[in-house]
């Protein structure tokens, strides 16, 4: 299938605001599904240590003052006002941020950078950065590659945070839910009822995940809007009804009243508080479905007010409540009318899976692009919807997920320490969504660098208190995100750092391009029919595997192909602008290479249709190469001066998915400009490709091929001759189709060099090949026909 890149939902300037409502109303169910159901468990997290609530509402009303300026300050104001506005081509989360950083200063660490690269039209800089002065941080960044490394651990820290929150959340979201049965039974009997019940619907909850989201999403919205209405409602009827004086509390006052009385027991049960913008990440994380405006007016007009009225609500009946003194009584049903207590847990249940369901998918996506930069290991990823684009499902995380979230139920069995767990995970993504926001004001929006410091001192004084009030409870179960961080950050840097290493490690052992022309009879090499795709990670030079290939089986196919799957620092990249593609050598040696381009959040093309896409773009390519050098060589050499290869790569030329399509046979109409069609040449650095990118052209223009079979005019025998060679080349590439096509891979074993550091020997030796050989090999991921495969072994000593 084809999947539509870019936004699932997008809207212009001249939309009106019926589309913009709409769009607010099915983010309900998409993004606030974690953060509505918070007041499920605060007050009893929070109450879980040890204060307690006294006759003079001091407590209550400390905590009702907390969590209102938190539910303010940090969601409403951080991330509405100020973090939606840092989206990467109107995608957000840890990633986006990341990638805008690495597009406007050399920060990345993935090393097949190439100019061609920005040519992209998701590759949008706000100014051309060689017009701006670079700020003193920009430069400091730039310099240092130890910042580059500290940068990439900040963003897996993020990461692996968010992991851990789809972890923790669906635990916590569905005990607390489940929970109300404790005001209807005995306490003997609820302990044992909740559990089993809430593990029950853990595994219905991971069990549907392989539907979709797009089959029960339609669900989603309602149910969440019911829930804030109903939360308001209750909200209202317990303002009015038993203190209608509780606004007061929302004075700064009670905060400081609250910490003044409870000190340190008050400082510790900000872990609980901060459960109030538990979800709050998903109104950046999940911008790309929707759009700012969107988001904006739901949280603003609906969900903030609702949930400040049910934290007033349950403050007001606990305040009249005095004989409530352990957070076993003080909970959010307690607070519920008896009368409508059933229909409310009920609905809480329903909201507390689509909670649980918008943090898994968010976990999914997270590792998907984890994958896209080389940061994880291969797993399969499913495509749950063709209309839909991002919507996946990973069967072998999901499973992992479920197995652990049904041991935390278990293990834990109660709010207080899931909570303690969550409130870590969450206040650490918050941090470092800080501070890379911090990094984007001064890098890509040009600000001065005391607007940036503002913002990260402020936010991040709040967040870190909150933080430090988390670590506190370390072994009341703040310890398992921790964990469940540093084994994952070990297992993403080993597989990051081995990457990186194999690429250097080809890089400096390819082949130069003339000893690949030089190959043919006279060296007892023969050309057998067939199309060979070579799949390699360099942009240019030919891999040292075609090379060992060729050495030990002498003969290669009529028609050989080096294709280079290669993510890019943008979210999207366009269909049009996916492939890459230009000859290596003369014509008649029907050598191609093609660079196929994805995003971090773009999903690669199903099950058969890449062999015949690429075919398909080559044909493209060799008539657009035809008429694009008519007078001029269709190959341009490469300044010997400048690079260690006498005979350099030809143009490559960007060849779009859907330029070519429903015209007739031998007529293109394409669009020539900079940034479509470039001139490259090849630099050797120490351990990168430089590619340097020279203009075609100056202008765009808009050029219209047309071929008859009788050509006239002047130039009547020219046309003709390239006719020829351009219907002869393309006959050749679709009888090569017809013989077969070949795949060509390295089956690699990496091992440290002698003399390395045990650190280095551990995580290459046994970390990095124990996940080779445990996770999807690449001929699965780029779904290679077995009956197809070529596999040439190769030591790689990094």
């Amino acid at each position: 299938m084809d999947l539509h890149y870019g936004k699932c939902w997008s809207t212009s300037k001249k939309d009106s605001w019926k589309t913009v409502l709409l769009l607010a109303y099915q983010s309900l169910g998409v993004v606030y599904g974690d953060l509505s159901i918070s007041p499920l468990y605060v007050f009893k997290s929070t109450f879980a240590e040890d204060i307690q609530h006294s006759e003079t509402n001091e407590e209550i009303f400390g905590v009702l003052s907390f969590v209102f300026w938190t539910l303010t300050l940090v969601p409403l104001f951080k991330y509405v006002f100020v973090v939606l506005r840092a989206d990467d081509n109107g995608e957000g989360g840890t990633f986006a941020l990341y990638s805008s950083i690495c597009r406007h200063a050399k920060v990345s660490l993935l090393p097949n950078r190439q100019v061609a690269d920005e040519a992209l039209s998701t590759y949008k800089l706000e100014s051309p950065p060689e017009k701006k002065n670079s700020s003193r941080v920009k430069i400091l960044l730039e310099k240092h590659k130890a910042l580059h490394t500290a940068l990439l651990i900040l963003v897996l820290l993020g990461t692996c945070m968010v992991i851990g929150d789809g972890l923790l959340t669906p635990a916590i979201s569905v005990f607390s839910a489940v929970s109300g049965l404790e005001l209807s039974m005995s306490k003997e009997h609820h302990q044992y009822a909740v559990v089993p019940i809430t593990c029950f619907i853990l595994v219905c909850l991971f069990a549907l995940q392989h539907y979709g989201t797009h089959r029960v999403g339609f669900l989603f919205a309602p149910i969440v809007l019911i829930w804030l209405l109903c939360l308001s409602t209750l909200g209202l009827y317990n303002i009015f009804h038993w203190n209608p004086h509780v606004y007061q509390a929302l004075s700064p006052y009670y905060m400081y009243k609250f910490l003044r009385k409870t000190r340190k027991s008050g400082w510790m049960s900000l872990g609980g508080i901060l459960l109030c913008i538990t979800g709050s990440e998903a109104m950046f994380a999940d911008l790309g479905h929707f759009t700012y405006t969107a988001i904006q007016i739901a949280f603003t007009f609906l969900v903030y007010p609702a949930l400040i009225l049910a934290y007033m609500g349950q403050a007001a009946y606990l305040s009249r409540h005095h004989h409530i003194y352990n957070s076993y009584q003080i909970g959010f049903y307690v607070s519920v009318p008896e009368c409508v207590r059933w229909p409310v847990l009920i609905l809480a249940i329903f909201a507390s899976v689509v909670g649980g369901q918008a943090i898994i998918s968010g976990t999914f996506s997270i590792i998907n692009q984890s994958q896209s930069l080389g940061c994880f290991p291969r797993v399969k990823v499913v495509h749950t919807s063709d209309k839909i684009h991002g919507q996946i499902y990973i069967p072998e995380i999901n499973w992992m997920l479920m197995i652990l979230c049904i041991a935390v139920t278990i293990g834990f069995r109660d709010t207080k320490h899931i909570g303690n767990a969550s409130g870590l995970a969450v206040m650490t993504v918050m941090l470092v969504t800080t501070c890379l926001t911090s990094l984007v004001i001064i890098i890509c929006w040009h600000k001065p660098p005391i607007l940036a410091l503002a913002f990260l001192l402020f936010f991040g004084t709040i967040e870190v208190l909150y933080f430090s009030a988390s670590l506190e409870k370390f072994l009341d179960g703040a310890w398992l995100p921790i964990l469940l961080a540093l084994f994952l950050m070990t297992i993403m840097f080993v597989w990051h750092y081995a990457t990186i290493k194999k690429y250097e490690f080809d890089l400096h052992n390819k082949v130069s391009l003339e000893w690949l022309l030089a190959l043919g009879p006279s060296l007892g090499i023969a050309r057998v029919p067939g199309i060979g795709l070579v799949y390699t990670e360099l942009t240019s030079g030919i891999p040292a595997n075609f090379s060992r290939f060729v050495t030990n089986f002498p003969a290669f196919h009529r028609v050989l192909v080096f294709v280079c799957i290669k993510h890019v620092p943008v979210p999207y990249v366009p269909p049009a602008e996916r492939y890459l593609v230009g000859r290596i050598g003369p014509s008649d040696h029907r050598s191609y290479r093609c660079i196929v381009r994805y995003g971090y959040r773009d999903v690669h093309q199903d099950i058969d249709s890449f062999e015949s896409e690429l075919v398909d773009r080559l044909v493209d390519f060799i008539r657009f190469d035809g008429y694009r050098t008519l007078g001029t060589n269709s190959c341009v050499e490469v300044d010997a001066s400048r690079s260690s290869e006498s005979t350099g790569e030809c143009r490559l030329a960007v060849i779009g998915t859907v330029a070519f399509s429903g015209l007739p046979a031998y007529e293109i109409e394409e669009s020539v400009q900079p940034s479509k069609t470039v001139r490259f040449q090849t630099v050797e650095n120490n351990k990168i490709d430089v590619i340097e990118m020279e203009p075609v052209g100056a202008v765009e223009k808009r050029v219209r091929f047309a071929i008859d079979d009788e050509s006239g005019g002047g130039d009547g025998d020219t046309h003709s001759a390239m006719d020829d060679r351009v219907r002869e080349e393309i006959e050749d590439l679709l009888e090569a189709q017809q013989a077969g096509t070949a795949f060509i891979l390295g089956h690699s074993h990496v091992k440290a060099k002698q003399g390395s550091t045990f650190l280095k020997k551990a995580a290459i030796d046994f970390g990095y090949n124990f996940l080779r050989r445990n996770c999807r090999g690449p001929d699965v991921a780029l779904k290679v026909p077995p009956a197809s495969l070529l596999e040439v072994g190769m030591v790689y000593v990094v």
